[in-house]
C-alpha cells in the first residue's frame, strides 16, 4: 500500500495519480489536518505486538502494510471542534506528536523524500551549501549573520552588488497582508537600515552574473535539468520565483555529467531520496550551486519543459515491492475522494 500525506489542495498529487493508477497501485491520500477531527490513528502494543490502524470515511487501513510513503506538504493536524483556543492548541500539538510517532515507526517503508523528523533535521541552507562545497560543487561566498557592523565590509567587498535572502520560510504579515521574501538586492540606501540586521540573521552574497539559471529535479538516482532564461525579465532577473512566463523561456537542459553525479550525491548524502536543486550558470559557464529544496515543486517544470518527473516520481514509489502481490482487498483507494 502507497500512503500519501498532503493537503488536498496540493496540485502537483494530481499530476501523478493518473501514473499511479496506472501502475495498479492501492494507495491512500490522507491530510494531517483530517486528523484528529476526520479520523482515527490508534497505536497499540500488546502482548508485545505492535498495530497502527488509522481509521479515514469509514475505512481501516493497517499502516503496517504501507510500503511507501509520499510525504509532500501536508497541513497540521486540526481539531477545530475543540471551541477553546488554548484548548484546541493543546489537542493539536498531542496529535502531531501522535502522528509523529507513527511515521517513526513506520519502519518497513521507504519515504520520499525522508521520514518528516529527517527531512525537517537536515532542511537548512547552510548545511546544503557546506556539503555541496565538499561534494565540490562551486558555491558562492556566503554570511549568514545578524551583525549590523559587518554590513558595510561585505557590500564593499561585493563591489555594491550583493543579495540578501531568508535562511528559511515562514508567514508573517506586514500591514495585515501576508508577505514573503524573495531574494533581494541590497542597494547602498539600505546600509542606512543596517541596524534592523540585529533582529533576525539573513544570508549575504554577492549578485553574482547570470547567463540563466537551472532547477534541478533529483528523483531516486534520476536527474532532470531544466534552463531557466531568468535575466530575459527584469522581474525574475534576481529572483525567478516572481515569475513572467510571457518573457522567461523553460527547457529541458543537458547537465554536465559530474555535476548531475554530485547532485545525486548531494541529495542521498542527506539522507533523501528527492530534492529540488537550484544553480546559477554565469557567462564565463560556472555552475554555482544555490539551494536545495527538500520538498521543491516540480510539477511547474514539467509543464514548461515535458520532462517525466510525475513518471518518475510514481515509478519511485511504486518500485517499493510487488503491488500485485501485496495488494490487499480491502485496502480502499480513497484517492477517487479527492
Amino acid at each position: 500500500m502507497l500512503l500519501i500525506i498532503s493537503s488536498h489542495r496540493d496540485d502537483s498529487i494530481h499530476v501523478v495519480l493518473p501514473k499511479l493508477r496506472e501502475r495498479g497501485v492501492p494507495l491512500l491520500w490522507w491530510d494531517e489536518a483530517d486528523y484528529p477531527g476526520a479520523s482515527t490513528l490508534t497505536t497499540s502494543c500488546l502482548d508485545g505486538r505492535w498495530r497502527q490502524v488509522l481509521t479515514y470515511r469509514g475505512e481501516r487501513y493497517d499502516l503496517s502494510k504501507v510500503s511507501a510513503v509520499w510525504d509532500r506538504r501536508p497541513d497540521r493536524p486540526s481539531a477545530l471542534e475543540v471551541p477553546e483556543p488554548s484548548q484546541r492548541a493543546f489537542a493539536e500539538h498531542t496529535a502531531k506528536i501522535a502522528v509523529t510517532g507513527a511515521y517513526d515507526l513506520m519502519v518497513g517503508a521507504r519515504w520520499m523524500p525522508a521520514p518528516p523528523q529527517h527531512a525537517a533535521a537536515v532542511d537548512n541552507k547552510l548545511l546544503h551549501l557546506y556539503r555541496a562545497a565538499e561534494l565540490g560543487l562551486t558555491v558562492a561566498d556566503t554570511v549568514v549573520t545578524n551583525d549590523p557592523e559587518v554590513l558595510v565590509p561585505l557590500w564593499n567587498r561585493a563591489g555594491g552588488r550583493m543579495i540578501t535572502k531568508s535562511l528559511g520560510f515562514h508567514p508573517f504579515t506586514l500591514d495585515g497582508e501576508a508577505r514573503h521574501l524573495f531574494t533581494a538586492t541590497v542597494p547602498r540606501r539600505r546600509l542606512t537600515g543596517r541596524h534592523r540586521l540585529r533582529h533576525g540573521p539573513a544570508i549575504l552574497q554577492p549578485n553574482l552574473p547570470k547567463a540563466y539559471e537551472l532547477r534541478v529535479t533529483v528523483v531516486g538516482e534520476q536527474v532532470f535539468a531544466a534552463r531557466i532564461d531568468s535575466q530575459t525579465s527584469r522581474l525574475t532577473a534576481v529572483d525567478w520565483r516572481h515569475y513572467d512566463d510571457t518573457k522567461v523561456g523553460y527547457a529541458a537542459y543537458d547537465l554536465p555529467p559530474d555535476i548531475a553525479d554530485r547532485c545525486v550525491r548531494l541529495v542521498a548524502g542527506l539522507g533523501l531520496t528527492f530534492g529540488a536543486l537550484d544553480f546559477i550558470v554565469t557567462p564565463d559557464g560556472r555552475y554555482v550551486f544555490l539551494e536545495l529544496n527538500v520538498n521543491g515543486q516540480w510539477a511547474f517544470v514539467e509543464l514548461r519543459t515535458g520532462m517525466p518527473i510525475s513518471d518518475a516520481i510514481a515509478d519511485w514509489l511504486t518500485s517499493a515491492t510487488s503491488w500485485g502481490a501485496s495488494a490487499r482487498p480491502d485496502l480502499k483507494d480513497s484517492a477517487d475522494a479527492h
